[in-house]
């Protein structure tokens, strides 16, 4: 079992960045692939970042060139750097654990999910 818990969300003006953090229990992250994902409300859960365990890293068009996933398999942690935020980024940010590489939700373990709201 793999407990994750995300933090670093919050309120942010367009424009601005945040960081989230993902911190990991149970078990080692190092064989995981790490995936972001985002739920804003009436909306589908969407994929945002993946990081796989060899270091490849994969993103939403629409967050390209503005987020950056990283980890940090000694503290057990993957991180999503926000920055440009726009208004339409707003949403629940989830943090995943997958052992197949997948750019979809259909991931083995979940976090709870950190608000973050981008004001216009």
């Amino acid at each position: 079992q793999v407990q994750l818990v995300e933090s670093g969300g919050g309120l942010v003006q367009a424009g601005g960045s945040l960081r989230l953090s993902c911190a990991a229990s149970g078990r080692t992250i190092s064989s995981f692939n790490m995936g972001w994902f985002r739920q804003a409300p009436g909306k589908e859960r969407e994929f945002v970042a993946c990081i796989s365990w060899t270091g490849s890293l994969y993103y939403a068009d629409s967050v390209k060139g503005r987020f950056t996933i990283s980890r940090d398999n000694h503290r057990n942690t993957v991180y999503l750097q926000m920055n440009s935020l726009k208004p339409e980024d707003t949403a629940v940010y989830y943090c995943a654990a997958a052992r197949v590489l997948v750019l979809t939700p259909e991931y083995d373990y979940w976090g709870q999910g950190t608000q973050v709201t981008v004001s216009s």
